[in-house]
């Protein structure tokens, strides 16, 4: 074969044996791949458009199963009528603190796992839409010496050549359908994020403010254990009491002061999280100033299973899910038939050793470049059949996902109904004390009652005191567990919603 003849541009091609095998293989490998329903006569028979609709209907990606919908329940079992409900989006609000305000809006902000998501993200978004490069022609150059087989003469080869993959039976829309489903991935994790930072700061804070409560109530009750103990010398010197109300009166005085480390620690784990969240190297020093707790007014859950399904992130994610494996499925699918590109070839030979051009050195070839699955058929099959159970897998964690939330959201819902009737049993209790020690007061300016008989029933209304503002703690933590389970959190800036319905 005289190297200065330009290189032609194959019709068929093989992955593993020559050209001429490959031709004769075709042949016999038609009967072990899927036999079209419609006949070629019966084909010419038919209109012209009916055959394009027919053949564009072989080229399309198989359709993305629909999404289990019965798993849902028509209403939540445990809900609160006749209140309102705060915005999904600005839950945290319905605290009516300021400072949490600016804290959540700070964290935000400068929150590092959030940082390291949106530049997730943002890579996501820089990588979508590439793989719809593979679709575009390719046009490559080279140039290299050639020698003859009688090594007489050398030739020098410049060629010039463009390949355009079709990207037929679906292999196209498959492959645009896991980038969409990448890139939805990112958006929820990043919105994951978003999500967990904002509860994990209200928590913290709430966790904070609720410890500087419990100090300060604690303080409070060791003044009243010291004049106790004042007292119970007095009473003991005077022959009113014996050696063991004295002893009674030192043991509550030492578990006071046991009790008093438990939210001085819980005020230092708190903020020290704060400062964290927020991306600060330590904890301001206004956090550390005592303020008061959040309370939660009467709210009512928002949202329903359908407002679940579109703002929970891992929930989106799993939908995400199902159209990777969609289009992991379609392109797997796709890859038992023929792969068709078209291509153009133009070579240029030069004879450098005698300094002259070959004959035929402009020959342009062009034509199509078919490439057969033959002899891996078996393999190619049988990814198709595990990429069709891996969406079927992708069904199953969706239905999981729904699952999990629609349980973790009820368990948040039962929480925060019991911790209210919790807080507000606890605070008729307290209501009842503040009677009782109002009626104590005016036995004493009467005459009638003792002043160490008084700091009795003050003490057991500090304890109740302690009691409600740990209710009351409680039940805002359960209010974040709810709106977290919910998905509750700002959508990003300028981003589209997440409601929107996805190809």
């Amino acid at each position: 074969m005289n190297p200065a003849l330009p290189r032609k541009l194959a019709l068929v091609q093989c992955e593993r044996p020559a050209l001429a095998t490959c031709a004769s293989a075709t042949v016999r490998a038609r009967p072990a791949m899927r036999r079209p329903a419609l006949s070629f006569r019966f084909l010419l028979r038919l209109p012209l458009p009916a055959v394009a609709a027919l053949v564009l209907a072989g080229c399309a990606a198989p359709p993305v199963p629909p999404l289990p919908q019965a798993d849902l329940p028509a209403a939540w079992s445990v809900a609160t009528a006749g209140v309102p409900a705060p915005d999904l989006r600005n839950w945290w609000k319905a605290l009516n603190d300021p400072g949490l305000d600016a804290l959540v809006d700070e964290a935000l902000r400068q929150n590092l796992q959030l940082a390291r998501a949106r530049s997730q993200l943002r890579q996501a978004r820089l990588l979508a839409g590439t793989d719809d490069a593979r679709y575009l022609p390719v046009l490559s150059a080279g140039m290299r010496p050639v020698q003859d087989v009688s090594a007489t003469d050398s030739y020098l080869h410049a060629s010039l050549d463009a390949v355009w993959e079709l990207g037929l039976f679906g292999a196209r829309e498959s492959r645009q359908r896991i980038s969409r489903a990448q890139l939805d991935s990112a958006e929820q994790t990043e919105q994951a994020a978003r999500v967990s930072v904002v509860a994990e700061v209200v928590r913290r804070y709430t966790e904070l403010r609720a410890a500087q409560r419990q100090s300060a109530l604690l303080q409070d009750m060791a003044v009243l254990d010291e004049r106790a103990m004042a007292l119970s010398g007095v009473r003991l010197r005077s022959r009113l009491a014996g050696p063991g109300e004295e002893t009674q009166a030192r043991l509550r005085q030492a578990r006071t002061a046991a009790q008093r480390t438990v939210p001085q620690q819980a005020v230092v784990q708190a903020a020290r999280a704060l400062a964290v969240l927020t991306g600060r190297p330590a904890p301001a020093p206004e956090w550390l100033v005592a303020a008061p707790q959040p309370v939660l007014g009467a709210v009512a859950p928002a949202g329903v299973p359908a407002d679940l399904l579109r703002v929970r992130p891992d929930i989106r994610e799993a939908e995400a899910g199902v159209l990777k494996a969609a289009g992991e499925s379609g392109l797997a699918r796709a890859e038992l038939y023929p792969r068709l590109s078209l291509g153009v070839s133009l070579l240029y030979a030069y004879n450098v050793t005698q300094n002259r051009r070959g004959s035929t050195d402009r020959v342009p070839g062009i034509g199509p470049i078919i490439d057969i699955p033959l002899f891996d058929w078996g393999r190619r099959q049988s990814q198709a059949h595990a990429q069709q159970e891996a969406l079927d897998e992708s069904l199953l964690a969706y239905r999981q996902a729904v699952l999990d939330a629609v349980s973790e959201t009820e368990i948040a819902l039962s929480l925060l109904e019991q911790q209210h009737q919790r807080a507000a049993r606890l605070g008729e209790a307290e209501a009842l004390l503040q009677r009782r020690i109002a009626a104590s007061d005016t036995l004493v300016r009467l005459g009638l009652s003792s002043d160490f008989e008084r700091l009795g029933e003050q003490r057991e209304q500090l304890q109740a005191q302690l009691e409600l503002a740990d209710a009351q703690a409680s039940r805002v933590l359960a209010f974040v567990a709810l709106y977290k389970s919910l998905g509750g959190a700002p959508l990003p800036p300028a981003e589209r919603p997440l409601a929107e319905a996805r190809p």
